[in-house]
Order: structure tokens, then sequence, then C-alpha cells
């Protein structure tokens, strides 16, 4: 079962559950005076909500399987998420009248008996993944550094549901065996993937053995694809000329810019319009806190290299400000600042960019021209990630890993640039729009 299909029962499992938590509290709520007329009256209605309530577990992050290993991240995240669906039920048959139901009652009861059942769900599935779902047994031809990642990956994420049966690799280390048992490893063990470390076209008796495994319907795929699989970045060794030679068909990408243009642009009008009073709110406070500008202008790099004005809310004392990049817990950041910082107010100017063309909601971040230039010559292809324009938000943001400018954590975020260059598509987007979202309400570093 794949982590596509794992997601799917969870989300069903949750569907199925909000309606038969509806069911059991009409039948409490009405003892011996439920009819039919009962469920029909109250079925839209909570179907509206229903909807909320799935969205909203989604934003709190309840269907990142990773949640499933640690106990007291899922009762924080699940407790918060049914308490604002909660409120947001309240408000949403308050404010709407003409829905004909004022369930005051029914919605307090609602809520216990699905929490009640949630978790007794929640902990079956979060058991069953460590436990008795079946696991997808694999193979691996080749060991190097990458291979070693992402054994830690299965250590730390047992929810995935990999089962390593061996490992084969040329030069026999520890915890390998010889590539040449391979054959007879296959037969003996009851495979459903291998993946590739070492190329086949170098190995004559490696193309061999796999050729000879056809009869057991194996399927194959190449390490770095795996390790895109899991891990949501791209190994930069695996990156080159050919690589986006072969992995960035624009051609195929043509209708989704030209949605991305239209839906940044609406979107961005429409928070423009709808924020715009506290903008004068944010404007006076900054001025009364400290002296200097409402707004910064920097320059940033945009795409294809073209230089920009990126707008911000000033979040820094300008008295004694080089300029130079924040660091942690750093002494230029003001009070009022430091909440903008932390809600990420202080980047809602950057619709304006966004209107201008110049950014998009989603990619990567945009960087400085001098830090930039710096970088590209210290980490190969670092320029490429200018090929699609810069995001307010990006994959590297909801990793839930804080990177500074410094050349390792500049590493990491290519990674994750890389990723969405190669794989960027409206549920993307929309994916980490939404767990950005999360991010920003759990007030996590970006």
């Amino acid at each position: 079962m794949n982590n596509k299909l794992k997601k799917l029962v969870l989300f069903g499992g949750d569907i199925v559950l909000l309606y038969f938590s509806l069911y059991l509290t009409l039948i409490i709520r009405y003892w011996g005076k439920y009819t039919d007329l009962t469920w029909s009256n109250h079925f839209w209605p909570f179907t509206l909500i229903f909807i909320l309530w799935v969205l909203i577990f989604y934003i709190s992050n309840l269907y990142n399987l990773n949640l499933a290993v640690n106990n007291f991240k899922f009762y924080q995240s699940s407790g918060r998420a049914i308490i604002i669906s909660g409120l947001v039920s309240l408000a949403f048959f308050y404010l709407l009248p003409q829905v004909g139901i004022a369930p005051k009652r029914n919605l307090f009861i609602y809520i216990i008996v699905f929490a009640a059942i949630f978790y007794l769900w929640r902990q079956f599935y979060n058991w069953s993944l460590k436990s008795y779902l079946p696991k997808i047994n694999i193979g691996i031809v080749g060991y190097n550094n990458l291979t070693a990642e992402i054994i830690n990956e299965f250590k730390q994420k047992p929810h995935l549901g990999y089962n390593l049966s061996f490992i084969v690799d040329d030069k026999t280390q520890t915890g390998t065996q010889p590539i040449s048992e391979l054959e007879e490893l296959i037969a003996n063990n009851k495979l459903d993937t291998i993946i590739l470390s070492s190329d086949p076209h170098q190995s004559e008796s490696l193309r061999t053995a796999l050729f000879n495994s056809l009869p057991y319907k194996i399927s194959y795929i190449s390490l770095p694809n795996f390790y895109e699989t899991i891990t949501g970045k791209v190994p930069l060794d695996s990156v080159n000329q050919m690589w986006f030679l072969e992995n960035l068909n624009e051609n195929n990408k043509i209708w989704f810019n030209r949605l991305k243009i239209i839906y940044d642009f609406i979107l961005a009008l429409i928070i423009f319009i709808i924020t715009l009073p506290f903008w004068i709110i944010i404007a006076i406070i900054i001025k009364i806190e400290s002296r200097g500008p409402i707004f910064i202008i920097m320059e940033r790099l945009g795409k294809n290299n073209k230089v920009f004005k990126l707008i911000k809310f000033r979040t820094m004392r300008e008295e004694d400000n080089d300029r130079s990049p924040t660091r942690a817990n750093d002494p230029r950041i003001t009070k009022f600042g430091n909440i903008l910082r932390k809600t990420r107010l202080d980047e809602l100017p950057q619709v304006i960019n966004i209107l201008r063309g110049e950014m998009s909601f989603v990619g990567p971040r945009p960087e400085r021209p001098e830090l930039s230039e710096n970088l590209e010559k210290q980490i190969p292809f670092y320029g490429q990630r200018t090929l699609v324009k810069p995001g307010l938000t990006g994959s590297d943001q909801i990793s839930g890993e804080y990177h500074s400018p410094s050349q390792a954590d500049s590493l990491k975020k290519l990674q994750y640039d890389l990723f969405y260059i190669k794989n960027r598509s409206i549920f993307l987007d929309l994916a980490i729009i939404l767990k950005t979202i999360a991010t920003v309400l759990s007030r996590k570093g970006m």
C-alpha cells in the first residue's frame, strides 16, 4: 500500500466518521423521536460544515503520515483542529440563520461524539500503519551515502511501510552482500521493488541478473527517483546538465504556467483589497515603535536572474543596521517586528510584487543578488532555481526545517527548490499554500 493510498484510506475513514457521528448525535438527541426527516434536515447543512472540517484537518497536518508515529503531536494537532472546527461550525450556523436549524445542543453533542470516535479511529489507524498494514519488500543494488540516508528514513518513518530485504554491492561492506548473489537473493525473497543505485548499463552481470528475474514481476526504480518520492527533495548528487534536459520539459507546463499567472493575480488582488485596512494599522504601529520607513525595499533575484524590488513591512530598527542577513535572536528586530515575522504579516506587501508579475504565491524564495552570486560559485546549478518565478512560500518553507543563508543550508534549500521546479502543478501549489497556513497558525519558523 503506497503513501497516496494510505492517505486516501485515512481521508475516506474521516468522511465516514463525520457522517456516522452525525447519525449517532441525532439518535442521542432525538431519542425515540428520530425520523428520516430529522436526518434530511441536518444532512446538507452539516455537509457544508464537513467540507470546512476536512479543510481544517488538512491545514492542521492531520493527513501527514509522519504524525502517526508521534502521539503527542497527534493529540495536540487534532485537539486544536477539532476546537477550531467547532468554533467555525458555531459561526456558520449563527451567521446563516436561513439554514433553518440552530443546533446549539446538537453541535455540542456532536463534537463530543466525534472527538471520542475520531481518537479511537486514528489510534487504530496509527497502530495499523506501524504494525499491521502490508509492507513493501525492497532490495537495494549498490551502497553509497544516498543509500545510507534512505535507510535512515526507513528507521525514522516506519509508516512508510518499507521492509528492506537486502543490500548488494560490488564492494562488500558491513550490512551488504556480494552483488554476485543478487539473482539468488531475488529468488529467495518475495520482492516488490528493487532500487537501483548502480547503473545496469555499466555491468553485464547486473543486467543478466535483473533480466533473469523478469518472471518475478518486480518493479525497478532508480535510487534518485525513489529518494525524491519519500523525501520531497532532489538528491544533488544526481543533478547535472542532463538532469535539467530530461526533467524540465516546459512544453508540458504551458497551460499550468498560464493558469498560474491568472490565479496568482486574482488571489493577490483579493488579498490586497481585503487586507488594505490592516495595512494602515500595521503602518501606524511601525511608525510609533521606531523611527524609519514603513516599508523596506530590497533587491532580489526574480525569474531568469532579473533583479526586482521586493516590498516588506519594516521589522528592524534602522539604527546600526548593516543590512546583513537575519540571524537567530537578532537584536535588530523590534517587538512588533517579531510579531509580524512570526505571523508572516511582514510579507503581506509582496502581493504588490505578485500583482506586478515579479513573484508568484508559490516558488523558490527570492535571493539577494550578492548572496546568490557567492553561492553559485560554491554550489553547482544554484542559479537554476531562478528558472521559475520566486514565491512568497515554497517547498522549503513547509519542510519543518529552518535554513540559514549558509552554504550547507542553501544546499538543502536547493534540493526542495529543484523538487518544486520539476514537479510543480496546481495540486502541488494548493498543497504548499494550505501547509503554509498550517505553519503560520502553529507559529513555526519559516
